[in-house]
């Protein structure tokens, strides 16, 4: 059925966005605007697939688990190292958040057009990088209730990075509001100087949202070329998904739960153009346009309502001197 595909289709492109926007909310959430998202979710994806690329090759008869174990702690390390570089810039050095987070982007794109240029190459070219065995382990349906008619298509069928996409939304918004380390972190975004007067570690915070934001985007990147392309890569392949997961965040308001809600309204409107018959190139280009006005509505919207668990945090994007305290 149509209906069926369609909203299968919405949750396949929604997930690396979930992870995205889960990531950047983290982030923000310590007073960082760390727009170079986008390119972490490059440098996750390709380090992950290049983790697996070598490891097969490397072996006549590699293993599945194996294979997903290399890939995952490529991705966890690459997209690290990247929110380390712009905590490092940001909050150490206090560099402009906005140009340190663009250029990171910039770097972060063409670190995975490089590298993924240069394994095609290596594979016997463009196209043929093949991580089959990794990626069936990306890709692996839920047994048994992926079979059940409808619900298994719409709720079973797809890999683990999906659930773990979820889950984490979940657990980041349990820690955000429920613990004592979420409301030092709301509180360290909010006003960096007065959670630092009271003997919160500011730096620390800061440090530890945004380089764990770094590492849930970057497994965005990973679910998107293991499980979305099964393994293959495609320069500039990903899009404007790491754009739309900065918008997002400001759809969810700063809720990492109402994120998953959003990407998947975001999933629908990403691919609604394929299935509305008959339409010409300029409204398939409007139909695109569709996240980022709903984004600027909410934006609006929120404005003028004004309530403070729908705002962003105060110091968003602002570098914090300890000695304008």
């Amino acid at each position: 059925m149509i209906i069926i595909t369609f909203i299968q289709q919405a949750i396949v492109q929604a997930v690396s966005m979930l992870f995205g926007a889960t990531g950047e909310i983290m982030t923000e959430k310590s007073g960082n605007l760390n727009l170079g998202i986008p390119g972490i979710m490059y440098m996750g994806g390709i380090s992950g697939l290049m983790g697996a690329f070598f490891y097969e090759k490397s072996t006549e008869n590699p293993s599945v688990v194996v294979g997903v174990l290399i890939s995952l702690l490529c991705c966890i390390a690459a997209s690290m190292l990247g929110g380390l570089l712009f905590t490092f810039l940001t909050v150490t050095l206090r560099a402009n958040q906005n140009v340190v987070g663009l250029a990171l982007t910039t770097f972060g794109t063409g670190f995975g057009n490089f590298f993924g240029g240069s394994i095609s190459k290596l594979a016997g070219g463009v196209g043929q990088i093949s991580v089959k065995t990794t990626a069936s382990g990306f890709r692996a349906e839920i047994p048994v209730l992926s079979k059940i008619p409808i619900v298994g298509d719409i709720l079973f069928s797809y890999g683990f990075l999906t659930y773990t996409a979820v889950i984490l939304a979940i657990v980041c918004t349990y820690i955000l509001t429920k613990t004592r380390i979420g409301l030092q972190l709301t509180a360290v975004g909010e006003s960096p100087a007065t959670a630092d007067a009271a003997g919160i570690h500011v730096t620390r915070y800061k440090y530890v949202a945004t380089v764990s934001g770094a590492v849930i985007a970057g497994l965005g990147g990973l679910y998107f070329v293991m499980e979305y392309l099964g393994g293959t890569w495609g320069n500039n392949g990903f899009g404007d998904r790491g754009w739309l997961a900065i918008a997002l965040v400001i759809l969810a308001l700063w809720s990492p739960v109402k994120a998953i809600w959003g990407s998947l309204l975001f999933g629908a409107l990403y691919i609604l153009y394929i299935y509305i018959p008959g339409i010409g190139r300029a409204v398939q280009e409007l139909t695109k346009m569709s996240p980022y006005v709903v984004t600027i509505i909410i934006l609006i919207v929120t404005s003028r309502r004004n309530k403070p668990e729908e705002q962003p945090p105060a110091s968003l994007g602002l570098s914090y001197f300890r000695e304008e305290r």
